[in-house]
């Protein structure tokens, strides 16, 4: 197969390339701050090759000033002592500025990404809805009251704020992701410190704009620029800093674990994923197939999320395989700045070479490229794009069909009987989604019940509700985010014990 089979959108219009970089800097205490040894740290875009963002490096001195202004914003009330509807009327005031800034926010995450602008669009007015749901559980946070304990006694249960929160983002959804976090944070009552990822930093700094804008009191949300050390490993071992949450890979989730023990703060993690649709031989093979790529390009399959597997029965196995190499010729990969582009850049070419090290490998080990496999050069833009790639032949002990390649690489195995599909299915340490196609409901309904992943689609791929939590079991992570579940991760549980009246019986005799 050449690039010619493919459908490629070359650079166009470039106006819209910033004729000077964003400037980014630290919020603390709510003032924006360099880095106290004036160290930045810089970022092209992946697309374009433009320098787009000139960022404050932070380093131990910012991250302790800005757990500082977190923990003294937390114990003094300004924001935990509010009532719900004073938290909920700002994060409404949040939503309806990011709703103002769309199309600002989105043209630098598309920037700095490398995703098309038409999904940052559409990612951005989904963090809006999110922080709008935030508010809406800030009105509503309620405890347990128990009166049937007895006629002297009544027993409560309070929800509290677990205090400060240390939360830490990854570059591939970078808006999205605080939003998943940050309002739900807010709603609970905490002050939080924000680090972004060093490749996509700006999106996170134009929220702390708003945040100001909104009136939020000064220190209730910090955000620190920088690497992961020193910046991020002092967010998660501080004694000050009583709970992290991370999205990002396993192996530093698994480190974060590890270093949040010494002081036992409490820890939610949304990790990696190697998720499986299965297809059985009576599924709709049309919408199958349709959500079938769109798992796989979607973000460039930069995506924990991503459906990078698909466990097909074998009756109908070449037919699947078949329809969705075509389709994936019709994907159109190129400029992300052109609103027809589906699939844009991959985010660095560190990245790039990791996703070809997978596809060179399961060759190696006796899969069969069927489509792509290989960079892909779109004219008129930078070397950093990836060929839609299917590859056949996978079986289970691959390295390409149980870890995350997290990239636009498609594996295709299958399967007989349906204890094969549910044993396929499992066989990874990741447990974040997995899909079903049968138009049979009780196939559906027992696949559900016997497949380990935190969310299950069936006959669909990838829809997602503020209401609905999201997070993942074994090795993809812990907790979860969205829906009440996501705001319960940032509260503690007291329970208050009140005799009623003079009728304990003493327990020494004045006798």
């Amino acid at each position: 197969m050449t690039t010619h089979d493919l459908t490629l959108i070359a650079a166009s219009d470039r106006s819209s390339l910033p004729a000077e970089p964003f400037s980014a800097r630290h919020l603390i205490d709510g003032n924006w701050c360099d880095s106290a040894d004036g160290g930045v740290f810089e970022r092209h875009s992946p697309a374009h090759g433009v320098l787009v963002t000139r960022a404050s490096s932070g380093g131990v001195a910012e991250t302790e000033a800005a757990i500082k202004a977190a923990r003294r914003a937390f114990d003094d009330g300004r924001w935990s002592s509010l009532g719900g509807k004073d938290r909920a009327t700002l994060l409404l005031r949040v939503a309806d500025l990011i709703d103002r800034e769309r199309g600002r926010i989105a043209l630098m995450e598309t920037l700095e990404s490398g995703k098309p602008i038409s999904q940052a669009k559409a990612e951005i007015e989904g963090a809006a809805d999110l922080w709008r749901y935030a508010a809406s559980l800030a009105r509503s946070l309620y405890g347990d009251s128990h009166n049937a304990l007895g006629s002297d006694m009544l027993g409560m249960v309070l929800k509290e704020p677990v205090g400060v929160a240390s939360i830490i983002t990854p570059w591939n959804f970078p808006f999205l992701i605080v939003s998943q976090k940050l309002p739900f944070a807010l709603a609970a009552g905490c002050t939080a410190i924000v680090k972004p990822s060093e490749l996509t930093p700006a999106t996170t700094v134009m929220l702390g704009e708003l945040l100001l804008e909104a009136g939020l009191p000064a220190g209730v949300v910090n955000i620190v620029l920088g690497h992961g050390q020193p910046v991020g490993a002092l967010m998660t071992t501080h004694a000050d800093v009583d709970m992290v949450s991370f999205t990002g890979s396993t192996a530093v989730g698994k480190s974060i674990v590890a270093s949040a023990s010494a002081t036992l703060k409490k820890v939610s993690l949304e990790l990696g994923g190697k998720n499986p649709q299965v297809v059985f031989a009576d599924a709709d093979i049309d919408s199958a197939v349709d959500a079938i790529v769109f798992g796989i390009y979607f973000n460039a399959g930069e995506c924990c999320n991503s459906g990078s597997r698909i466990i097909v029965h074998s009756d109908v196995a070449e037919e699947v395989t078949e329809r969705v190499i075509a389709l994936s010729r019709k994907v159109p990969f190129g400029d992300p700045l052109n609103p027809d582009t589906q699939v844009g850049a991959i985010v660095s070419p560190e990245h790039q070479s990791k996703i070809d090290s997978y596809v060179t490998t399961a060759v190696a080990e006796g899969a069969t490229i069927r489509l792509g496999g290989g960079p892909l050069t779109v004219a008129g833009l930078q070397d950093q794009f990836y060929q839609p790639t299917v590859i056949s032949g996978v079986t289970s002990g691959m390295a390409i069909a149980r870890e995350e390649v997290f990239g636009p690489v498609l594996s295709v195995l299958q399967f007989d009987t349906f204890d094969e599909a549910i044993a396929l299915a499992n066989d990874a340490a990741y447990g974040l989604s997995a899909g079903v196609w049968s138009e049979n409901v009780h196939t559906c309904l027992e696949f559900t019940r016997r497949v380990r992943a935190g969310t299950v689609w069936t006959n669909t791929w990838m829809d997602g509700f503020a209401e609905l939590p999201f997070g993942g079991m074994k090795e993809s992570g812990l907790g979860r985010e969205l829906g009440r579940y996501g705001l319960e991760e940032y509260l503690e549980v007291k329970t208050v014990q009140m005799r009623i009246g003079r009728t304990r019986a003493p327990w020494v005799s004045n006798r």
